[in-house]
C-alpha cells in the first residue's frame, strides 16, 4: 500500500509539471489575444480618423445642395458630421464590435482551450495526490497552493460561461502558475498522514470554503490591479497625453472594474464569514476552545476586518476608484500573508505546513 501510495504522488507531481507548462502556452495566448487585439482596435481608430475629413466635405456638400437638408431636417445641425464607425470605448468599437470580436476569437478560443485543457490535467494532479493520501489533499502548504490554483482557474472557467472576461486570463493564469512553482519548489512535501487535529470533516467544510473564497479573492485582486493601471490610463487621456498602455483598450473601463470586482468581493466575503466562523467551531471541538489568538485564527480575522471595511466604505462612505482597488489589494496580500509567512515563519497550532 505504501508503494501504491508514492506511485500516486508521483504520478501527482508529473500531472502538476504537465498542467504548469499547458498553463505556460495559454499565458502566451492570452497575452497574444491582449496584443492583437489592441492592435486591431488602433487599426480601426486610424481607418476612422481617415475617413472623418471625407464625411465632413460631403455633409458640407450635402447641405450647400439642400440633399441633406438645414436645421429642421430631423435633428441637430451637426448630428450628421459625428463619425460612429471608428468610436472607440474600453473593451471593443461602438460599431465594430462583430468585425473586432471576429479578428481576436482565434487566439482567445486558443487561450481558453488550452486553459480548460491545463484545469483537466491539473484537477488530475489534484486527484491523484488525494487518492495517494487517502484524504482531501488540503494537509500543508504544497496541497493548499496546488488546490487553491488550481479552483481559481476553475472559477475563472466558470465564470467565462456568464462573463467575457478573458482579458483577466493572462492575469489568472499567470497567478495560478506562479502558486504552482512556488508549491513545487519551495513548499514540496511526499504524501503523508495528517497530524490528528486535522483528522476530522470539519477539515472538508473549513477548508473548502476556503479555498473557494481565496480563488474568488485572487480574481478580484487581479481586476483591482487592472482598474489602477486603467484609472491612470484614462487620466493620462483626459489630459490629452499619448497613449502608452495600448493594450488596456480591450479592458473595460475602470469604473466597470470597480463594480464587478465589488460584487465578487461582497460574495468571497460571505464564503470568508463562513470559514472564521467554522474554523472557530473546528477549534472548539479540536482544542475545547472557540478562539485563542493563534497567528493563523489573528490572521484570518484581520482579512475579515480588511474586506469588511472594503464593503462598508464603498457602499456608505462613498471610497470608490483607486481608494477602493488599493484596499482590494490590500485584503488579498493579507490573503497571501496568511497562507504563507503564518503558516511557515509563527509557530502555532495551525502550523502544517509540512516544512
Amino acid at each position: 500500500m505504501p508503494v501504491i501510495n508514492e506511485t500516486l504522488g508521483q504520478y501527482s507531481e508529473l500531472f502538476m509539471l504537465l498542467a504548469a507548462g499547458t498553463y505556460t502556452v495559454a499565458f502566451i495566448a492570452f497575452a497574444w489575444d491582449l496584443a492583437k487585439s489592441s492592435k486591431a482596435l488602433r487599426a480601426i481608430d486610424a481607418k476612422a480618423a481617415a475617413s472623418a475629413p471625407a464625411v465632413k466635405v460631403a455633409v458640407a456638400a450635402g447641405r450647400a445642395s439642400g440633399s441633406l437638408g438645414g436645421p429642421d431636417a430631423g435633428g441637430p445641425a451637426g448630428r450628421a458630421e459625428r463619425p460612429t464607425s471608428g468610436l472607440t470605448i474600453e473593451g471593443g468599437t461602438a460599431a465594430g464590435d462583430m468585425k473586432y470580436g471576429a479578428e481576436r476569437r482565434v487566439p482567445a478560443r486558443v487561450a481558453v482551450a488550452l486553459t480548460v485543457l491545463g484545469v483537466l490535467i491539473h484537477g488530475a494532479g489534484v486527484v491523484t495526490r488525494a487518492l495517494g493520501a487517502g484524504r482531501v489533499p488540503w494537509g500543508n502548504m504544497y496541497e493548499f497552493l496546488t488546490t487553491g490554483a488550481f479552483v481559481a482557474v476553475a472559477v475563472f472557467l466558470i465564470v467565462l460561461i456568464r462573463r467575457d472576461l478573458r482579458f483577466l486570463g493572462t492575469f489568472v493564469i499567470g497567478l495560478a502558475i506562479i502558486m504552482l512553482v512556488a508549491a513545487s519548489v519551495s513548499f514540496w512535501t511526499p504524501v503523508g498522514h495528517l497530524v490528528p487535529a486535522l483528522q476530522s470533516y470539519w477539515l472538508i467544510i473549513h477548508v473548502s470554503i476556503a479555498v473557494l473564497s481565496s480563488a474568488l479573492f485572487t480574481l478580484t485582486f487581479a481586476m483591482s490591479a487592472l482598474q489602477l493601471v486603467q484609472s491612470y490610463r484614462q487620466k493620462n487621456l483626459a489630459a490629452g497625453r499619448a497613449d502608452k498602455l495600448g493594450f488596456m483598450r480591450v479592458v473595460p473601463n475602470a469604473l466597470s472594474l470597480e463594480n464587478l470586482s465589488y460584487r465578487i468581493n461582497a460574495i468571497a466575503f460571505i464564503g470568508w464569514t463562513f470559514t472564521l466562523m467554522f474554523g472557530a467551531i473546528w477549534a472548539e471541538k479540536a482544542w475545547g476552545r472557540f478562539w485563542g489568538w493563534d497567528p493563523k485564527e489573528v490572521w484570518t480575522f484581520v482579512i475579515w476586518v480588511v474586506y469588511a471595511g472594503y464593503l462598508h466604505a464603498r457602499a456608505t462612505r462613498g471610497w470608490t476608484g483607486t481608494r477602493a482597488a488599493w484596499l482590494s489589494i490590500v485584503g488579498y496580500a493579507c490573503v497571501i500573508i496568511n497562507f504563507t509567512l503564518v503558516n511557515t515563519v509563527f509557530n502555532g497550532l495551525h502550523s502544517y505546513s509540512g516544512l
